[in-house]
């Protein structure tokens, strides 16, 4: 169970860093590709004032200034732009194709990508590697009034550089959130047995309470029992001495669960395994049931596969038997039905005890495997049971790596499926 909860806590302390590291890997990268868009609108905006005619007397842009998040567009970062314009009048015929500030990009690469902007209907965007941006040639700015014709620029500008410094921004973030995550989980775990120390000494002396508590108890309850039987041949049974013996074993019964949870619960538990047949030990631990069974007009229906053999613990598959069968015997109404059936299903046994009751639990199916659990919560013991027979149950399939679950069948059936 340390185990277990050392592997809780440190499950639960790496989900909590990976979802802090996500969003703040996340976070930087859209925050780094959105400055990075709006330095490239600005810079597009700076261009379609002239038409891309940089520093020229006659259409010289009105450089932008800069801010926290926008460096400034001075006339050195101008001159170092990369881009091509392709000018189209109204008809759609190109009239004018700029391509003197890039090199890797001819006249006719221009216009294709110009035609495939204008196709896309579309004033702003990215086509490959470029950024583009289409204005009306009459809101350009120093042209001359004759080139005006109602036409549109398209203006393509080379953004290679930004995308190769925001995949490197990705790449060093992923980078460096992994090793702050490997780092994180290795103090984790060096760290985890400390933080649980106090919860780990609490669980052990509660398992050594039990069990010792367990253990003593054991003797006055034989004594007790050993004690009324000498009354009853001296003296007959009355209703006090039957009231004596079954709280007595009411309570044996109680120890006994106790008892197998603390032993279930063992950090280092080692099972004496070996190979039985659980089809004739099923049989064999059904029997007791029967005639407890009839005296309440319940009927046992049993579909038993012959010869299912399992590797196990034979002494806990024992107890786990029974306190299935003691289960759906205590709460089956009466003349109601158990069924038991038992199957090979590839390497595993499944066995499946399914009962009828006058109305379900009120929590789910789940909870029945709760320590102390009771559907009867004024805990009237009308039905003799004590609320840890189940969680005792799922301990020992626990134990052998193997499965149970509970099921509502319909309103008044609840069926145990054991995978062992």
């Amino acid at each position: 169970m340390i185990k277990a909860l050392q592997k809780k806590f440190i499950i639960a302390a790496m989900s909590a860093v990976t979802i802090l590291l996500v969003a703040l890997i996340g976070g930087i990268n859209i925050a780094n590709c959105w400055l990075n868009d709006s330095q490239a609108g600005r810079q597009l905006d700076m261009l379609a004032e002239t038409e891309g005619r940089i520093l020229q007397q006659q259409g010289k842009p009105r450089l932008r200034p800069g801010d926290l998040f926008h460096p400034p567009i001075d006339e050195d970062t101008a001159m170092s732009l990369r881009f091509f314009s392709v000018r189209f009048d109204s008809q759609g015929q190109v009239v004018h194709k700029d391509t003197s500030r890039i090199a890797s990009v001819s006249g006719s690469e221009a216009e294709a990508y110009a035609r495939q902007a204008a196709e896309g209907k579309k004033n702003s965007g990215y086509i490959s590697r470029f950024k583009y941006r289409a204005v009306l040639v009459d809101s350009v700015d120093n042209l001359a009034a004759s080139t005006k014709d109602g036409g549109k620029v398209f203006l393509f500008l080379d953004v290679s550089s930004r995308f190769g410094s925001m995949l490197l921004v990705l790449a060093l973030s992923v980078m460096i959130a992994g090793i702050c995550w490997l780092l994180m989980l290795l103090l984790v775990v060096l760290l985890s047995r400390k933080a649980i120390r106090p919860i780990a000494q609490n669980i052990q002396k509660q398992k050594q309470f039990v069990t010792d508590a367990g253990h003593e108890i054991k003797t006055p309850l034989a004594v007790i029992q050993a004690n009324i039987d000498a009354m009853e041949l001296i003296n007959g049974e009355n209703k006090w001495s039957r009231n004596i013996r079954s709280q007595t074993v009411r309570l044996s019964g109680l120890m006994q669960n106790l008892l197998t949870l603390a032993k279930m619960d063992e950090e280092n538990l080692k099972l004496s395994r070996e190979v039985f047949d659980l089809s004739k030990l099923t049989e064999e631990s059904l029997y007791p049931f029967y005639e407890s069974a009839s005296l309440r007009q319940v009927t046992v229906e049993t579909d038993i596969q012959p010869e299912v053999e399992v590797n196990a613990e034979r002494s806990s598959i024992q107890r786990l038997l029974s306190i299935l069968f003691d289960n759906a015997a205590k709460y089956t109404n009466t003349q109601g039905q158990i069924t038991v059936s038992l199957r090979k299903s590839g390497t595993k046994a499944v066995l499946r005890v399914t009962n009828t009751c006058a109305e379900l639990p009120q929590a789910d199916a789940g909870s029945l495997f709760d320590r102390f659990y009771r559907s009867d919560t004024a805990r009237t013991q009308k039905n003799g049971g004590y609320g840890i027979g189940l969680s005792a149950a799922q301990a020992i399939v626990e134990a052998h790596k193997g499965r149970i679950i509970a099921e509502y069948l319909d309103e008044h059936t609840v069926s145990l499926a054991v995978s062992i």
